[in-house]
């Protein structure tokens, strides 16, 4: 299986369309900050805007996605000429749709959604990627019909509004987020997407990594079966990745650790070997450090106890 399907399979991700905005400009939308294991997510469908997070500005264009990690609160602006105005909501069977107070003719048609998934694997893997990661899709030409056929049929779905239709958007927001974790990395994006890596080389370590996290991969060896020199290989990786290989390997170790946690009844300390940990103070210290809690209290979680 490829880095991304194993990715999005561990992670259990799920997919919810919350609202398509048709809004005209001079237009501003304030979207609060989401609950713990969501992630929010906006894909431009026509026109432009401005998405507004934290100290950033993002300039969105047709074809653009920008996801959340740090689930943060955010604004969305159509501009125009004189005074922002706000939006009004209707509710529908399957998702709210937006439009600017006082009407008028939409200038933009955005898809506002989240995707949820699990406190393990999920977090760690949420939590590695740029926040916030704008994609622009329309980088490549494969890319970008395969979003004209998306976003084709999710305004048709959109439109439609019938029996089935939470479930098609769903399934259709879980493949645009296989599409920008497959995204290599453009000049219209400051973002390092460490699971799109563009040099071979470094995604085949990337590769090795996540199907046997429990091996002994000391940085020579990493760069051994990379065929290149120790210091080229660092450097190369921090540049494809946006981490070092010892934060990328803790983090690849503890998804495979909170997967075992989930699905044997093996032991914290015979899981930690198994993920690549000579003992388990080392293995809970990381895996604390990853998913906020020790390996035992996240077990237990699991298991719907909470003590």
């Amino acid at each position: 299986m490829d880095v991304v399907s194993r990715l999005l399979d561990v992670a259990q991700v799920g997919a919810k369309v919350d609202k398509r905005c048709l809004l005209g400009s001079t237009t501003r939308m304030d979207v609060g900050g989401y609950p713990e294991l969501q992630a929010p997510f906006h894909v431009l469908l026509e026109g432009e805007c401005e998405l507004l997070v934290g100290s950033r500005a993002l300039t969105m264009r047709q074809g653009d996605v920008v996801l959340i990690p740090s689930r943060a609160p955010h604004r969305i602006v159509a501009a125009g000429a004189g005074r922002l105005r706000g939006t009004t909501e209707t509710t529908g069977e399957a998702f709210v749709t937006t439009r600017s107070r006082g009407g008028g003719p939409a200038v933009i048609d955005l898809f506002c959604g989240h995707y949820t998934f699990d406190g393990g694997a999920g977090a760690v893997l949420f939590r590695s990627l740029p926040d916030p990661l704008h994609v622009s899709c329309g980088d490549s030409a494969d890319t970008a019909d395969m979003l004209t056929m998306l976003s084709a049929m999710m305004r048709a779905e959109a439109q439609r509004e019938g029996k089935g239709t939470a479930a098609i958007l769903s399934a259709l927001a879980t493949v645009l987020l296989t599409m920008v974790l497959r995204s290599a990395n453009s000049a219209t994006t400051t973002s390092t997407l460490w699971t799109a890596a563009t040099d071979p080389r470094i995604a085949k370590a990337i590769e090795n990594v996540l199907a046997a996290p429990g091996a002994d991969w000391t940085i020579d060896r990493l760069s051994s079966t990379a065929s290149m020199a120790r210091a080229t290989f660092l450097r190369h990786f921090a540049r494809e990745t946006g981490m070092t290989v010892g934060v990328f390997l803790a983090r690849a170790r503890v998804m495979a650790a909170a997967e075992l946690l989930k699905s044997t009844d093996a032991t914290v300390a015979t899981i930690a070997g198994q993920v690549g940990y000579q003992s388990e103070s080392a293995f809970s210290r990381a895996f604390r450090a990853e998913v906020g809690t020790t390996p035992a209290r996240f077990r237990r979680r699991r298991h719907g106890v909470t003590k």
